[in-house]
């Protein structure tokens, strides 16, 4: 049991590793989006196109590691687990 612990904190921290570096990756890129865009199109703001995109996509990643960091299937799978037993 203590090796399914590690590789269950394992996953969770490569996870949460990698939506900080989604998150770094979407701040970096979108500041340079938004003054390259000030700099040649200031009145045109196409810079928000990509930033909502890229972000709902972002917001999805973050929904779907945090939900998982909250043992939400674990504890969703030991209840269909006892539902089946039951039976």
């Amino acid at each position: 049991m203590n090796e399914d612990l590690h590789r269950i904190a394992r996953r969770r921290a490569g996870a949460k590793l990698g939506l900080y570096i989604h998150a770094s990756v979407y701040v970096v890129v979108n500041a340079f989006l938004a003054v390259a865009q000030m700099q040649t199109t200031p009145q045109i703001h196409w810079n928000l196109w990509p930033l909502a995109g890229w972000g709902l996509g972002l917001a999805i990643h973050a929904t779907v590691v945090l939900l998982g960091a909250s043992g939400l299937r674990e504890r969703m799978e030991a209840e269909e687990l006892k539902k089946i037993e039951s039976r």
